[in-house]
C-alpha cells in the first residue's frame, strides 16, 4: 500500500468516532465466546510482550495475552501501568524488559502493540532489532499525519510538555517499518485513528492485514488473534 499523502489525512467522522460505542457488543460477544483458540496453529513457548494502547494498561490486554498462552506462547505485559505517552523511564524499562526477556528465553521476542503500544513496539524495534522476532501493530498511528486521531487533544492534555504544533520530521523519521518482519493490522471503521495511519508502506517482509470491528475492540477481536496465530506459526516453520 503507498504511503499516504498527509494533507489528505483526516481524524476519523463523528460518524465512527460514534460507531465506537459497538465495542459494548464486542465486550459482550467475547465474555460470551472468548477469542476462539480452537483450530489455530500452536507455539512452542515464544516469548511475546503486548503493548497497551494509551490511557490502558495491561488489564486492556489481558484477554489477548491469555488467549496466546492457551496456544502455547508466554505472553507477558509492558508492565509499566497506564500508557499515557513515552516518558524517558517509560522507554528505559522497555528496552530492558525487552532485551531481558530476550536473553531469558534465549530467543527473539513478538512484539505486539494496539494503538499508541504499536508505535512504541516500533521504535523498540527499531533500536534494538537484535531483539524482535517480528511486530504486529493494531490500529497504531504511525503513518499518515499524527493529529489524524480523535485522541490529540486529550493526548496533550497529559503530556503538557508536548503541546503545540507536533514535531513532522520527527514524526516523519518514525514513518518507514523497523528492519524485522511487520504485521499492520488495522480496520476501516476505526473511530478513533485514521485507517490510513495505521498502514505499512508494504514490502518484502511488511504487510497490512484489514479486520473488521472497532478500534477499542481490537485486543477482543477474534480475527486479530487468528492472524497472530498464522503469522507466528510461520515465522516458527
Amino acid at each position: 500500500m503507498a504511503r499516504p499523502d498527509p494533507s489528505e489525512v483526516a481524524s476519523p467522522s463523528l460518524f465512527l468516532l460514534l460507531s465506537e460505542l459497538r465495542v459494548g457488543a464486542e465486550l459482550a460477544q467475547h465474555f460470551l465466546r472468548g477469542l476462539g483458540v480452537r483450530g489455530l496453529p500452536r507455539g512452542r513457548g515464544e516469548p511475546v510482550m503486548v503493548i497497551p494502547g494509551f490511557g490502558a494498561s495491561d488489564i486492556n490486554t489481558a484477554a489477548l495475552r491469555r488467549a496466546l498462552n492457551q496456544l502455547g506462547y508466554e505472553a507477558v505485559g509492558w508492565g509499566c501501568g497506564r500508557n499515557m505517552g513515552m516518558r524517558p523511564q517509560v522507554r528505559d524499562r522497555l528496552s530492558q524488559s525487552l532485551r531481558s526477556l530476550c536473553e531469558e528465553r534465549g530467543q527473539k521476542v513478538t512484539l505486539i502493540g494496539w494503538s499508541l503500544g504499536g508505535v512504541f513496539a516500533r521504535e523498540m524495534a527499531r533500536h534494538q532489532p537484535q531483539c524482535v522476532r517480528r511486530v504486529f501493530t493494531l490500529g497504531s498511528p504511525f503513518n499518515g499525519h499524527p493529529n489524524a486521531n480523535n485522541l490529540v487533544k486529550l493526548f496533550a492534555l497529559m503530556n503538557p510538555k508536548m503541546r503545540g504544533a507536533p514535531d513532522m520530521d520527527g514524526f516523519r523519521r518514525r514513518i518507514p517499518a523497523p528492519p524485522v518482519p511487520c504485521t499492520a493490522i488495522h480496520t476501516k471503521s476505526d473511530g478513533i485513528v485514521s485507517w490510513q495511519c495505521s498502514v505499512e508502506t508494504e514490502g518484502a517482509q511488511i504487510e497490512n492485514v484489514e479486520v473488521r470491528g472497532t478500534h477499542f475492540g481490537l485486543p477482543l477481536n477474534p480475527q486479530v488473534l487468528k492472524v497472530i496465530a498464522e503469522r507466528m506459526a510461520a515465522d516458527a516453520g
